[in-house]
């Protein structure tokens, strides 16, 4: 896989994630309030000034047409190309993808990564499948997950304790970070004693979904403002499903790798880098479990090691390999098209030494992972 010119992050932006309703004294704040908030916030990190973007491409799932256009003309519109995508839960990372292409290639020396939501209430209906799967209820995510989960209790002998301590550890992080929507820890006791909502998996070993907006600007070396803790993508891949991994389809006589596995290795070719190079790692968590094999089919552990080391607090803060520093998706909230970039950016916070009371010692290369509906999987490593 070719890399192209050096491509770094000149800035970032995010918002709190949280419900912007305008209901029980929350404030009233559209996708396009919270976009252009991280888009301003980034700009000025980066000291530069929304005439020298040169194109922009803006991750969201909910938002409808045009929904990039209507963000950034709260800003300011200068005729420059405005990408808008739609990859699921992956949307802003793919937008990440597209603007690192842009400067590698030298098609363009900034360019913006956008992604923000606001969220329908209730439960959410995915359309990513075929319409006779979803009248079967393939589409239902938890029970998906429910599913997976059962699986990997039998394969593994992981339990349903191991789950809960994901959700633990993830809430004990997202206390120190004051951009998650959920800043309390819990305990074993309360994830069991929340809700069933889709056997064997609890309320609390769900994200909450969230209304927010993240923005990242990637340039070339030379457009960079200042070099002081200079981060560096080593890698950002893309990857679909393969046949025999796809919910609703495929066959488990037919074994193909995984869409993770398969965007790992491909990430860990681009960068040079492997598993055991990596200082901290933000995994895909909107279900509790899905830390779990999300970790160990990426090679960052076997498979079925997760739950022993997730128990002997290996992936916690002081940990050997800190998962998950800023509370993850179980704690941060979920707004689609904000969610991968947000991992980015705290990736990008902690090898700069900028995470505050959650920051892990010495951080110098970090992984963000996300997956989407589709399946899209995801990979960013950044150094300094």
């Amino acid at each position: 896989m070719k890399n192209g010119r050096a491509v770094v992050v000149a800035g970032v932006g995010l918002t709190r994630f949280d419900s912007y309703d305008g209901q029980k004294g929350r404030p009233k704040k559209e996708y396009y309030d919270l976009g252009s908030e991280a888009i301003l916030k980034a700009l000025d990190e980066a000291g530069m000034t929304w005439k020298e973007i040169q194109a922009a491409f803006c991750g969201s799932v909910y938002c409808g047409t045009a929904s990039g256009h209507q963000t950034i003309s709260n800003i300011g519109m200068t005729g420059i190309p405005i990408v808008n995508v739609e990859n699921a839960c992956s949307s802003g990372s793919s937008a990440f993808r597209l603007a690192y292409q842009m400067v590698a290639a030298e098609i363009y020396d900034v360019v913006l990564a956008a992604g923000f939501e606001s969220m329908p209430r209730g439960f959410i209906r995915s359309t990513a499948w075929p319409e006779w799967q979803r009248f079967m209820g393939f589409n239902v995510q938890p029970a998906a997950y429910a599913m997976a989960a059962v699986r990997y209790m039998e394969e593994t002998g992981a339990t349903v304790e191991d789950f809960a301590r994901v959700s633990v550890k993830n809430r004990r992080h997202g206390a120190l970070n004051p951009n998650a929507r959920f800043q309390k820890p819990v305990t074993l006791d309360e994830v069991f004693s929340s809700r069933m909502i889709a056997q064997p998996l609890r309320l609390l070993h769900a994200c909450p979904l969230a209304d927010g907006g993240a923005a990242v600007i990637l340039c070339s070396k030379d457009k960079l403002k200042s070099k002081s803790k200079m981060v560096t993508v080593a890698a950002s891949v893309l990857t679909s499903g393969t046949y025999g991994h796809v919910y609703g389809g495929g066959s488990v006589k037919i074994k193909t790798p995984d869409t993770i596995t398969i965007s790992a290795e491909q990430a860990w070719e681009m960068s040079g880098y492997g598993p055991e190079d990596m200082d901290v790692v933000q995994a895909y968590d909107t279900m509790a479990p899905g830390e779990l094999w999300d970790l160990e089919k990426m090679g960052l552990c076997k498979k079925g090691e997760a739950p022993r080391l997730l128990r002997e607090g290996f992936f916690d803060l002081g940990g050997k390999l800190p998962v998950n520093t800023d509370g993850g998706l179980l704690s941060r909230g979920h707004p689609l098209g904000a969610t991968s970039l947000a991992q980015i950016i705290e990736i990008y916070r902690q090898i700069r030494g900028e995470a505050g009371p959650r920051q892990v010692p010495g951080a110098k290369i970090g992984l963000a992972h996300a997956m989407g509906a589709g399946p899209n999987s995801a990979v960013v490593i950044l150094k300094r």
